[in-house]
């Protein structure tokens, strides 16, 4: 059967015990529904509450919560039980530690998630894929490492890592030993360098329609836009960060935090590159409207919000859905590079190699 995650955004006067009493009336009658209660996770700050249910169907979920308590779900989720796993550590109920007839979980959905990217998929012309037990080695000691932090790595894939952290804190003190040990990993296994972005957001597993934690990995990908440091963080992480250790002082020279205003900036600028991105006739003059601005605000806006100019901000994009497309094995590197926005699929190849240090055929044939 199907796995749902749903969300409660419960009222004030609502506490961890009342939590659990509602979790242990949905267990007494989940069998009428052909429902089985797996766990849940409760925040009594922000007073939000997921389940996870195996159920056939958003219905059932809705039924049994009607029938047990009343308290229904705001927004109702079919998850993928490994991936639930993979970001929020459990898919079942923890341990009880009390002597209390309740197992009272007050632990957090809420995650801070880390896109690594590498800024090319080659070293001296190779694809550092090629390597498997180089590679193998590299992503044991990233999740070594993550131990230390209790993050979870939740994918890795060419130039790619998502990685899960309960604490935002821990996230950020992570990255600058992540970044240290494939700095050093890949000049000792490799003998080069490599250039890598950190993006770092946090947010909740189930908001609105949207998939699991979608706005939230969006969101840290586009922070790994941004070329001014190498670890860029939202604005909420860097609040997290101070409250959750205020021995930590939150270096602003080698983190980079965004205001909320710059984060409304950037989603804009890059919803609207979503939208046009292929477009050949694509021009900085474009950007004005959805920007409300001149080109020339446009172009001092773009810079000093991503550290690079809109043109060369459009071909960063446009070279990274390329790379996605070639990945997919479905077209022709010539049918690439027109539906990626280039004039030329000679001019697509020089760009690619310019930006990933590797030919599209060369890539292809690797």
């Amino acid at each position: 059967m199907p796995i749902y995650m749903d969300r409660h955004d419960v009222s004030e006067s609502v506490n961890a015990e009342n939590v659990a009493q509602l979790h242990n009336e949905d267990l007494k009658i989940q069998k009428q529904f052909d429902c089985r209660g797996l766990t849940y996770w409760y925040d009594d700050i922000k007073k939000i509450a997921f389940c996870l249910i195996e159920a056939p169907n958003k219905e059932s979920v809705h039924n049994m919560h009607h029938f047990a308590h009343g308290e229904v779900p705001n927004l109702i989720l079919e998850v993928d039980e490994k991936l639930v796993e993979s970001f929020l550590g459990r898919i079942k109920d923890p341990d009880q530690t009390s002597s209390s007839d309740l197992n009272m979980i007050n632990d957090p959905a809420q995650r801070t998630l880390m896109v690594v990217r590498f800024k090319t998929i080659s070293l001296h012309g190779v694809h550092i894929s090629q390597s498997k037990s180089n590679m193998r080695q590299v992503i044991d000691a990233i999740c070594d490492l993550l131990k230390k932090f209790d993050g979870r790595l939740t994918t890795h894939k060419a130039g790619y890592l998502l990685i899960s952290f309960k604490s935002a804190h821990k996230s950020v003190l992570c990255a600058f030993e992540l970044k240290a040990l494939l700095t050093e990993t890949i000049e000792v296994l490799y003998n080069s360098n490599i250039e890598i972005n950190i993006g770092i957001a946090t947010g909740m597993p189930v908001v609105a329609n949207k998939t699991f934690f979608e706005d939230t990995i969006k969101f840290a990908n586009r922070l790994c836009f941004i070329d001014k440091t190498n670890i860029v963080v939202s604005s909420e992480v860097q609040d997290l960060f101070i409250t959750e250790n205020l021995n930590t002082p939150f270096d602003n020279n080698t983190i980079h935090s965004l205001t909320i205003s710059e984060e409304n900036a950037l989603n804009t600028l890059i919803d609207f590159v979503e939208s046009e991105w292929n477009n050949p006739e694509l021009k900085v003059d474009d950007f004005a409207v959805p920007l409300g601005m001149s080109k020339t605000q446009v172009y001092r806006k773009v810079l000093s919000l991503t550290g690079k100019s809109p043109n060369s901000f459009i071909k960063e994009y446009r070279l990274n859905r390329a790379l996605e497309f070639i990945n997919q094995k479905m077209y022709t590197i010539s049918e690439i590079a027109f539906e990626t926005g280039f004039n030329s699929q000679s001019y697509f190849s020089k760009c690619f190699q310019r930006r990933f240090d590797l030919l599209p055929s060369d890539y292809i044939k690797s």
